[in-house]
């Protein structure tokens, strides 16, 4: 029963303490809510990133080219070898009069067209585009495919991976150095914010010393204190990320259609049982830090004071 009051009395003279310094609370709040709305929109742009270099490489597949004269029935026996290997998930023929198709639909104009006539510069560009089960497998299979007889040429995507993983590494990185500088701004604001309260209570607290009380009694006020400023930082750019994530991917996929039209943002729900608790506890954890921090500091200061 005494726990139940001590705990209950904590959150009171906690909330207490925000109203008392409210000017340093709003302060840390605000600087919390900007350093946790900036980690929020790091994770949502590597996170989608990330998605949408996976989705990119499972929808575009490796084009493999065959020797000048090739028959029908190696072509055949090219394809029976990659349909059986692990790394493979699907393979498709493209004769050379479809690709010839696809490339004036996508390319050429009517009035160019009509300049080829009856010719077909592609038709011995006959091919297989072949899908894996897994991207980091693609060297392997280049290394097997190239082998094969009767194969002329591989485009593959591995540069374009390597590429786009660079740039993912760099994101995070830079993402890492201005997350962690603004969580050491919090803890000081944070860490202030208590201090402040230390000492409007420090009459209060050196009486309470006097008569028996624990170190732990007197810290659990503040200690909430500064993990309900941690908590009140999450919950803004929390509610901000769940309330406008759709509207903001919608705008982005309704303007830029023709990028978005191989690749996708990943569901809400997928993005905010993620970053909506790790939010909370990076508030509440740098809360807790940035408080104890301080008043094991505060503390020894009244005590030797006595």
């Amino acid at each position: 029963m005494r726990r139940i009051s001590t705990f209950f009395y904590g959150i009171g003279q906690g909330f207490a303490g925000l109203a008392r310094n409210r000017m340093f609370s709003l302060a840390s709040i605000a600087t919390m809510a900007a350093c946790l709305f900036l980690f929020g929109v790091f994770y949502i742009v590597l996170s989608n990133f990330n998605h949408m270099v996976r989705e990119a490489e499972n929808n575009v597949g490796l084009t493999i080219f065959f020797d000048d004269g090739i028959s029908d029935e190696e072509i055949e026996d090219i394809g029976s070898k990659l349909r059986v290997r692990a790394e493979v998930s699907e393979v498709t023929f493209t004769s050379g009069d479809e690709a010839w198709e696809k490339y004036k639909a996508e390319n050429l104009s009517p009035e160019m067209i009509e300049t080829f006539g009856s010719d077909n510069p592609l038709k011995d560009s006959s091919s297989f585009t072949v899908y894996l089960n897994d991207p980091e497998m693609q060297k392997d299979l280049v290394k097997y495919a190239s082998g094969l007889d009767g194969v002329r040429k591989i485009n593959d995507t591995t540069d374009i991976s390597e590429g786009l993983t660079g740039i993912n590494t760099v994101l995070a990185t830079v993402s890492i150095v201005i997350i962690v500088v603004l969580l050491l701004v919090a803890i000081f604001l944070i860490s202030i914010t208590i201090s402040t309260g230390v000492s409007v209570r420090k009459q209060e607290i050196s009486i309470m010393k006097l008569i028996g009380a624990t170190d732990i009694f007197i810290k659990i006020p503040f200690i909430v204190e500064g993990m309900l400023i941690g908590l009140f930082g999450a919950g803004i750019p929390s509610a901000i990320f769940f309330f406008f994530y759709e509207n903001m991917t919608g705008l982005l996929t309704e303007n830029f259609s023709s990028v978005f039209t191989l690749v996708s943002f990943l569901d809400k729900n997928e993005v905010m049982k993620i970053l909506i608790p790790v939010t909370a506890g990076i508030g509440l954890g740098i809360g807790l830090i940035g408080s104890n921090m301080t008043l094991k500091r505060q503390l020894k200061k009244i005590a030797v004071k006595e």
